[in-house]
């Protein structure tokens, strides 16, 4: 909040009150005064004194009042005497600077102002004035983090995160829904995906151990400027959405690493399924039992090396040499050769992609 506002109403107000009238801070200094040689005065009197009392709180000949709600005390009004006037006269200042505080905050606040911007309800034009009048430093490089907590629609939710990162100047936490809270975090140059994975990382155990219960987070890519948020954190958004479907163990997914999957996600059902119908034979794929199946995973995960594979299923070279021509018997694709190996590892992700996303008629 601006003390040049604040003074600005005691200035116009001055003439039209016959007495001394101010506003103090947390602390008991005095910001703002219609005597402007007070100003900086630290006062006996704090906010949270004037906060304790039911009412008003008079402390030597002056009369003070809260300025704004009792959940999120910053400041106070005195108004010099303790009759009825100096009352009325506290209770007028308190409700319009209180009008005025609020009017401030929806307009010049920074957290709104990103969420404005990552929910995409701000004019790409008015970007650049707004972040000039709140002096945001356009030059630095920020990610977005969706952090998920499925299961549970918990309030705290917002404020654990929040206490977490505190440096409301540089770090912004944004209430997206219910279950949804996003994080618009300021990046180091020397930072890279794996130190915000570790932060994710610190997050999600953070709300393990507050909430007992697991968390998703989605990470962006890093950009530069605040009008790329919104891109950054759509990227967060279909992390948590892809992780759903093909890494539906991990809790911590990274855009950056989402590879073949966004793309995969983002193809209509329809040419999904003409794609399996012209690899395989008709329901070939199906016919797959769960053994077969797995050792197709693990022939993947060993980088189509048969003897490295044979060695992790603990079965002789011949017995997957054997599995592996069956496999070609029954779909066509032989998956020591790379480019069959390359359309077999699609096919499953899409196979998987359908039975997560069905068709729609």
């Amino acid at each position: 909040m601006s003390n040049r506002l604040f003074q600005g109403v005691m200035h116009q107000m001055r003439d039209v009150v016959d007495r001394t009238i101010g506003i103090i801070d947390e602390s008991g200094t005095v910001i703002s005064c219609s005597e402007l040689s007070r100003i900086g005065e630290v006062q006996e009197v704090t906010v949270s004194q004037v906060l304790a009392s039911s009412e008003l709180f008079e402390y030597n000949g002056y009369i003070y009042q809260m300025v704004g709600a009792p959940m999120s005390p910053e400041y106070a009004v005195f108004v010099e005497g303790n009759d009825e006037t100096a009352k009325t006269y506290s209770g007028i200042l308190s409700i319009t600077l209180s009008s005025i505080k609020q009017h401030y905050d929806e307009k010049y606040d920074r957290g709104n102002f990103i969420k404005n911007i990552i929910l995409d309800n701000i004019l790409p034009g008015d970007i650049y004035l707004k972040s000039r009048e709140l002096h945001f430093n356009n030059e630095a490089q920020r990610a977005v983090l969706l952090i998920r907590v499925p299961d549970r629609e918990d309030v705290s939710l917002f404020d654990i995160v929040q206490s977490l990162f505190p440096d409301k100047s540089k770090d912004f936490v944004i209430n997206v829904s219910e279950t949804d809270i996003a994080l618009v975090k300021e990046v180091k140059p020397e930072n890279d995906t794996k130190d915000l994975e570790k932060l994710a990382r610190s997050i999600s155990d953070a709300l393990s151990t507050e909430l007992y219960t697991r968390s998703l987070v989605g990470i962006g890519t890093t950009v530069v400027g605040i009008r790329d948020l919104a891109r950054s954190f759509k990227e967060a958004q279909v992390s948590l959405e892809v992780g759903k479907v093909f890494d539906t163990e991990k809790n911590i997914i990274s855009y950056e690493h989402l590879g073949i999957a966004r793309l995969i996600y983002q193809l209509p059902t329809t040419l999904c399924e003409i794609f399996l119908k012209e690899v395989f034979k008709k329901d070939s794929i199906e016919t797959l039992d769960e053994e077969t199946l797995f050792t197709i995973h693990k022939f993947f995960e060993n980088n189509l090396n048969v003897s490295e594979t044979s060695r992790k299923l603990f079965v002789h070279r011949n017995t997957l040499v054997y599995r592996l021509e069956k496999i070609k018997k029954i779909t066509g694709l032989d998956l020591r050769e790379f480019d069959d190996a390359i359309v077999f590892k699609v096919a499953l992700m899409v196979k998987k992609y359908l039975n997560a996303r069905p068709v729609k008629y």
